[in-house]
């Protein structure tokens, strides 16, 4: 009788202890994931298409960019290895993820030229690439850089491989032979740094660290089908405690100013344009899935990327000193300041073109470099390679074809 009685009580008390787990571990309505799933539409890409075969501009010139990038070249050889390392240090094998990075950068660049042209002798070589990786990567060592690793070409891998899924020339045991791998070597990579963040402090990480790995998760998620992996990415950057999270990335607002203060602004600019790089592919992975992470927290993100857009366009911003169980920056880092990376005709797509936000100082870095390359491009070094770039032609569809 008693529990008859109090069974509505008992029952709320469940829901609130089942409610209490953080919301990224909450199952939600996934079934499946979207496909092509990756940065772009199947109707984005028949726009971009159209617009290439008009040579109109951003689109055309920078179809011409990825056309003369070394890394669109349909002899492409790939440098597979069974152990992938990143960091040195004594008594560490040799360095040797620079194969990586380019061969990554080369998948995705002959996958997309492919996805636009139907060139099928790019499509097969990227197919080339992702099948050589597939059946040698076995390991991913080195030093706490290994967990870079992990995150940036683990999400560059998945990104070509959504792109070039339905090329009919690459079987379906080729597909899972590489969906094995990423599953098998660098998703668990990427889910024991997210939760023991290398057995370090929380807060000791930079958020690129975060990031990296959150895309990896969400991209490999998408490509498997594994929702679980893309919840888990999703969620971690609404509501996480690391520095990749975004209320821990875009840490300081200046609501007069709309700005938001990027936690890596006091060590140098080329990790934090790094950082809001990875912030930005991963909220268009999830906005092709149907999740807007761009509006999160009243566009907190946007307000981050007008403050470093901003700061390395010239310009003064406030800034308040940084502190974290591992470092004290008083002042903001002038390092690296203006450096050109392939990061913002995603926000100016989607803010302004798409949602006519006012945030002229994206709308001015983007300007200075309106034709956006690919890896290499902007470097010989990882830092080249971070994005995978082309975004001019990629996410300035918006209203483009009204004209």
């Amino acid at each position: 009788m008693f529990l008859c009685r109090n069974f509505p009580a008992l029952l709320g008390l469940l829901l609130v202890v089942c409610h209490a787990r953080p919301l990224y571990a909450q199952a939600d309505t996934y079934q499946h994931m979207r496909h092509l799933g990756a940065l772009n539409t199947p109707k984005d890409l028949q726009d971009i298409r159209r617009l290439i075969a008009q040579k109109a501009q951003p689109w055309y010139g920078t179809f011409v960019i990825l056309r003369q990038n070394s890394h669109d070249a349909p002899s492409y050889s790939p440098h597979p290895t069974d152990t992938l390392i990143r960091g040195t240090a004594p008594h560490h094998p040799k360095e040797n993820y620079a194969t990586l990075f380019n061969d990554a950068a080369a998948a995705y660049a002959l996958a997309l030229d492919w996805r636009l042209t139907g060139d099928t002798t790019r499509g097969g070589a990227a197919a080339r690439i992702l099948n050589a990786w597939a059946r040698h990567l076995h390991h991913i060592g080195g030093t706490s850089d290994k967990y870079l690793a992990s995150g940036l070409y683990g999400y560059q891998l998945a990104i070509a491989a959504e792109t070039l899924r339905d090329f009919p020339a690459w079987s379906p045991a080729d597909q899972k032979t590489l969906k094995d791998m990423l599953l098998h070597v660098f998703v668990p990579m990427n889910k024991e740094f997210l939760h023991t963040h290398n057995h370090a402090s929380i807060d000791h990480y930079w958020a690129n660290w975060d990031l990296a790995t959150l895309n990896a998760l969400m991209a490999i998620g998408i490509y498997t089908d594994h929702p679980d992996l893309y919840r888990l990415a999703k969620g971690y950057f609404l509501h996480g405690q690391g520095n990749g999270a975004l209320h821990q990335a875009a840490w300081k607002l200046y609501p007069q100013e709309h700005l938001a203060q990027w936690q890596e602004a006091g060590r140098d600019q080329g990790h934090t344009l790094m950082g809001i790089g990875l912030a930005g592919t991963l909220c268009q992975m999830a906005w092709i899935q149907g999740d807007d992470l761009f509006a999160a927290d009243q566009n907190r993100l946007l307000a981050a990327a007008r403050y470093v857009a901003r700061y390395n366009s010239g310009m003064s911003v406030p800034y308040t000193p940084y502190h974290n169980s591992d470092v004290t920056q008083p002042y903001i880092a002038p390092k690296g300041r203006g450096l050109l990376r392939p990061i913002w005709a995603l926000y100016e797509g989607h803010y302004m073109r798409l949602l006519h936000q006012n945030a002229p100082e994206i709308t001015s870095i983007y300007e200075k470099n309106p034709i956006e390359g690919g890896g290499g491009q902007y470097g010989p070094n990882s830092g080249g390679f971070d994005q995978l770039g082309y975004g001019s032609l990629l996410f300035l569809t918006a209203h483009a074809l009204e004209k």
